[in-house]
């Protein structure tokens, strides 16, 4: 049984993660129903009949109904989001999924897939009482083509783990992130996660060579290729990247893993202002090149707080941004040079202030701990909104700036960090508590100022339980209509991760 004490920690491996909620006891957040102000739609309610079938398809402990063992199932990674679901299923293969499925859809049992339940925008956790569909158990590695790159795994393998076991093969999966000791490759195909890589290595729309889904009526529906070209007809296997488990659950992937690279370089910098960050951008792609893996940028109040909360070591001073450069090559001797080579004239252009490069291991380890923990270190201040927006880079910063003067007479902390090199940032605004004063002040306005850009809404995180509302913002009626309908066509009785995504859906 999982006490609530242990409710934020039961499933992230990583010590700097967990260290981040040891502040999380016994207060639980409130309904995201009551929360959000949100009306339950006509779905069956489950009976003790329904637990009874379920567990002719599962084995009884993979049935779990005890209140204190499903809470944790209930409750996003952030505190953000509860739901109030009953009961958490856990398949161990993709048959099982079908036959859940299929009685939940005759039934109007609404459904709630869930992997890792790392994410940000609450789309892991139910929002009434729908079934918690868990991938905990369908974590088997299929096959691996060393020639080829191609992975075949279930959906529940969690990500680092994939990644030491390509890495045994001199290969890499093609994303990182800093949940990677948690999340699952499934979550991340179903919210098409980016992560910190991908200005070398791309999206998943690209990485991902086919994939096993099942439909909300138990359809099993095989496009587990492992081509890299395949031209006939629709690519449905990109309905499901992103689409977070509202068209069918992923139950098995393909993805191309790159090769291993041989060499590895860091560099941390300490930059003046973002309009020096984004010059020193335009000369990395020129000088690094194909060598270049990230480009990550943090403002002072990021890292000064995520050093001071969790106790991490600034391997620089002090500066009002930092800038994170890695490469990727296959000669250390010459992608160090040129990395120290971009230092040295970044620092005599007056661009970089500071910095240090390396190719160590554990320095690069330390480095990149302090930007990956960034995220859950602000939660040791207090109640956190967190945005995840992608705009033209001229105009980057300006929301964080935005967002500081309309925050100024409240007590608000606003961070911004994130990805220059995909033009997606991450903004955290800290306050003491949760109010619907400071939800009001800043939603819908930063999504509003997002649209002046041209941006979007969500680079990254998926839109979730938290900005369906929202999604008009980065997508026009048309569009919209054209995904309630795809939705209507898949999913007649609405049973897939409902509440999510897209705004209200008629007659369901």
């Amino acid at each position: 049984m999982i006490k609530p004490l242990s409710l934020f920690i039961f499933n992230l491996s990583k010590s700097n993660i967990a260290a981040q909620f040891k502040f999380a006891s016994s207060a639980l957040p409130q309904f995201s129903s009551e929360k959000y102000g949100v009306k339950r739609k006509s779905f069956g309610v489950i009976q003790p009949t329904d637990i009874d079938y379920f567990k002719t398809i599962l084995s009884e402990e993979r049935v779990v109904t005890d209140e204190s063992d499903v809470l944790p199932f209930n409750i996003d990674w952030i505190k953000n989001c509860r739901g109030q679901s009953k009961v958490v299923l856990k398949p161990k293969t993709t048959e099982e999924v079908s036959k859940i499925l299929s009685y939940c859809n005759s039934k109007r049992l609404a459904v709630c897939p869930q992997g890792g339940n790392t994410g940000l925008v609450g789309g892991s956790v139910p929002v009434f009482d729908e079934i918690v569909l868990n991938f905990n158990l369908m974590n088997n590695i299929i096959s691996l083509d060393e020639i080829s790159g191609a992975l075949v795994c279930e959906s529940g393998c969690v990500l680092e783990n994939l990644d030491n076991y390509v890495r045994d093969h001199n290969l890499i999966m093609p994303l990182d992130l800093g949940a990677k000791g948690s999340c699952h490759i499934g979550g991340n195909i179903s919210t098409n996660a980016g992560g910190l890589r991908l200005l070398r290595y791309g999206n998943l729309h690209g990485s991902v060579l086919g994939l096993e889904a099942v439909k909300a009526d138990g359809t099993i529906l095989d496009c587990l290729r492992t081509l890299k070209k395949d031209n006939t007809g629709y690519h449905l296997k990109h309905l499901f990247i992103g689409s977070e488990g509202t068209l069918g659950v992923v139950t098995k992937v393909a993805i191309h893993c790159p090769a291993l690279p041989k060499a590895v370089s860091l560099g941390f910098f300490g930059v003046k202002n973002f309009e020096n960050i984004l010059e020193l951008y335009k000369r990395a792609k020129s000088s690094l090149g194909e060598i270049l893996s990230a480009f990550e940028m943090a403002d002072n109040e990021s890292i000064s707080s995520t050093v001071k909360n969790l106790k991490l070591s600034n391997p620089i001073s002090d500066y009002p941004f930092y800038v994170l450069v890695e490469t990727h090559g296959s000669d250390e001797v010459h992608d160090s040079e040129k990395l120290s080579r971009f230092l040295s004239e970044g620092m005599d252009s007056g661009l970089i202030l500071d910095g240090t490069v390396t190719s160590e291991p554990a320095k690069m380890k330390n480095i990149w701990n302090i930007r990956e923990s960034i995220a859950g270190a602000g939660l040791l201040e207090g109640y956190t909104f967190k945005y995840d927006v992608s705009i033209p880079l001229r105009n980057y910063y300006e929301l964080v700036e935005l967002l500081r003067k309309r925050l100024r007479d409240h007590t608000a902390k606003v961070y911004g960090y994130g990805h220059v090199g995909d033009g997606n940032i991450h903004i955290n605004v800290i306050v003491p508590e949760y109010t619907k004063q400071l939800y009001s002040i800043l939603e819908p306005y930063i999504f509003e100022e997002v649209a002046k850009f041209r941006g979007s809404i969500s680079a990254e995180h998926g839109v979730g339980f938290r900005k369906p509302q929202f999604i008009h913002y980065s997508k026009d009626e048309s569009a919209l209509q054209l995904m309630r309908d795809m939705k209507k066509s898949m999913d007649p009785n609405g049973i897939l991760n409902p509440y999510k995504v897209l705004p209200d859906v008629p007659n369901i």
